[in-house]
């Protein structure tokens, strides 16, 4: 029998290959700037080679994953189409002029936009429709607005962190976390049985218990997200590299960040795992809304984009909301040209909260392929619960409110229609990819190995030791990055970290499973499967590696200070390893805000000459 260190030579080596894809693509993206629809085929290619060679994966195995992936992005054009559409059909009907004269009434500081529309409204969604539906909406909202396309995108994916661990009522904590410990019976496994019993509790309270754990983290770690995308906004999209100019209005968005928080926080504790982000972001609009409308906090000068036409070619997409945009001789009122909003909001808190409605769309109504060429792989696809549907009712119905006429209606089906197709390559060979990456388990394969991401995982966690508690949050991002989901990263790993924090002597495991569930919140501001998503409803696809390079300066500090903070939770305060990273997060961070507040602005080189 080999030897330990041999063992684990071997482990380290299947890690190098496991991670090889990710890396290609990471290269590829973010090094090169390749389009995601030439990185995402090499990419595949890849793991196919892996999967076969390395795992021992059949032929038979892999081409059903490959179908099974297929399926996925056949769901997720589906929602972006239902995005581009609406977006469409609201440009043709004239609700869009209304919707931007009245955010204009509140405020025209474009710092003040992007933080009630991306960080409060966004939370929302996300509370309500989880699963990469903010971006889908907030993006394509902002560019409307008069937004550049990639400073949209990258505000609908920033904000994916805090309110996604509570995303979809709850999703990725009943779900990722409840199923990710349990067993095949569905029964909590015995390790995390007996701590249940230990503090008496439940399935369902100890899952609601570590949620209240997820939620304090996000909570002391959100509370600096939309000052983060406000300074982003400005530095990298402004006449001038003004970091500076998104600190001016920190008290601002400090404020905002507490009216979601708090109310959200609250409910955690109270009310247990499936309102928090819904709640807590329709609270915080509300709030925000209303206190910005009577002048408290607002800027005292107005902050905008430069000129369109000096905007840099790789910040405009493909989708421009002018072209075809009807102007109405009445101005539409406000309430009205909000209405498919409402629509898309009431319906998602129908669909996901009324049991028989949401049992019929997650039972009956579900198109389900099992057994794909006999290897036990299946793929559900619940097209009519998904928000592609929603989008597609609201659609119809805003037909009818906006008396649109068969003209507008035929033009809006066909720009949405062309601009679908573009992101259909990536996406096809991005699905693909994830689903060999998660399928390459022991029961998928012929070397008895265990699956791609459980390798890095245990590679990681046998280097780190005691410190694990710090990296946990990144294995919960590379989840999410693979995937494209919080959930899916929660399912994957949730046992894996409890099982580690056991090893590591840690007095409640389950720390360990609430710093994973937060990383995995954080990844989706990085996951290829969100970004091209998201670009694609703003025409900006072949520009993923742009936006992975600006989305990864908050992942990062997302997985760093909840890492620190969950092993202070563990260990304590003191000189240890969670500590001095908890210090260097919060002296890197004093260090940027004095830097930014003492350096001079500078031209963006990005912009084109005035005048042109």
């Amino acid at each position: 029998m080999p030897s330990p260190e041999v063992q684990m030579d071997n482990l380290v080596v299947l890690a190098l290959f496991a991670i090889l894809p990710i890396l290609v693509i990471g290269v590829l993206l973010v090094g090169l700037r390749w389009p995601a629809k030439y990185a995402m085929p090499v990419g595949l290619v890849v793991i196919v080679v892996i999967a076969a060679a390395v795992w021992e994966m059949s032929w038979t195995t892999i081409g059903a994953s490959v179908v099974q992936g297929l399926l996925v992005a056949i769901g997720l054009l589906w929602i972006v189409f239902g995005a581009l559409l609406l977006l469409e059909t609201i440009t043709k009907s004239g609700a869009l002029h209304s919707i931007r004269a009245g955010f204009t009434t509140i405020s025209a500081d474009r710092r003040v936009q992007v933080v009630i529309i991306a960080w409060l409204f966004g939370s929302f969604i996300e509370g309500a429709a989880g699963f990469g539906t903010p971006a889908a909406v907030v993006a394509p909202l902002l560019l409307a607005l008069g937004f550049p396309a990639m400073a949209a995108v990258m505000a609908g994916l920033i904000i994916q962190s805090t309110p996604v661990s509570f995303g979809a009522v709850g999703t990725p904590m009943l779900v990722g976390i409840g199923n990710g410990l349990s067993g095949t019976d569905g029964s909590f496994v015995p390790a995390v049985a007996g701590r249940a019993d230990e503090l008496g509790m439940s399935h369902s309270e100890f899952v609601a218990h570590t949620a209240t754990q997820v939620a304090t983290i996000h909570a002391i770690v959100g509370v600096l997200v939309p000052l983060f995308l406000v300074c982003l906004m400005t530095g990298f999209f402004g006449e001038k590299r003004s970091f500076r100019a998104g600190l001016a209005v920190a008290p601002f968005a400090l404020y905002a960040a507490l009216a979601m928080i708090l109310p959200y926080l609250a409910v955690a504790y109270l009310l247990g795992p499936e309102f928090p982000a819904m709640i807590g972001g329709f609270v915080g609009l509300a709030v925000v809304m209303f206190t910005s409308s009577k002048g408290f906090l607002m800027p005292t000068d107005t902050w905008d984009f430069p000129p369109k036409e000096r905007w840099s070619d790789r910040w405009i997409g493909t989708v421009d909301p002018e072209a075809g945009a009807t102007v109405l001789k009445k101005k539409m009122p406000i309430a009205m040209a909000w209405m498919p909003y409402v629509v898309v909001a009431a319906v998602l808190l129908v669909t996901r909260n009324v049991p028989a409605i949401t049992e019929f769309l997650t039972g009956p109504a579900v198109l389900q392929v099992n057994d794909i060429f006999g290897t036990g792989i299946s793929q559900n696809m619940d097209l009519l619960y998904s928000p592609g549907a929603v989008f597609l009712l609201a659609v119809l119905i805003t037909y009818v409110l906006h008396r649109m006429n068969v003209h507008q209606i035929a033009a809006s089906w066909k720009v949405a229609g062309g601009q679908i197709a573009a992101a259909a390559v990536a996406l096809l060979c991005a699905l693909p990819l994830v689903r060999i990456f998660i399928n390459s388990g022991s029961e998928f394969n012929q070397a008895g190995l265990e699956s791609m991401p459980i390798t890095l995982a245990e590679v990681a966690a046998n280097a780190t030791g005691e410190g694990w508690p710090v990296l946990a949050p990144f294995i919960g991002a590379l989840g999410a990055f693979a995937a494209g989901s919080n959930t899916v990263s929660n399912l994957m790993f949730s046992l894996f970290q409890y099982s580690t924090g056991e090893n590591i002597g840690a007095n409640g495991p389950e720390t360990v499973v609430a710093a994973q569930a937060v990383g995995g919140a954080a990844g989706n501001m990085v996951t290829v499967h969100n970004v091209v998503a998201a670009a694609a409803t703003v025409g900006l696809l072949g520009r993923e590696g742009d936006l992975i390079r600006k989305t990864i300066i908050p992942m990062t500090y997302y997985c760093l200070a909840a890492g620190s903070i969950a092993y202070m939770w563990i260990f304590g305060v003191g000189l240890n390893v969670g500590t001095i990273v908890c210090v260097l997060v919060i002296v890197a961070l004093a260090v940027g805000i004095w830097r930014i507040s003492t350096m001079p602005d500078v031209p963006n080189k990005q912009l084109l000459p005035a005048g042109r």
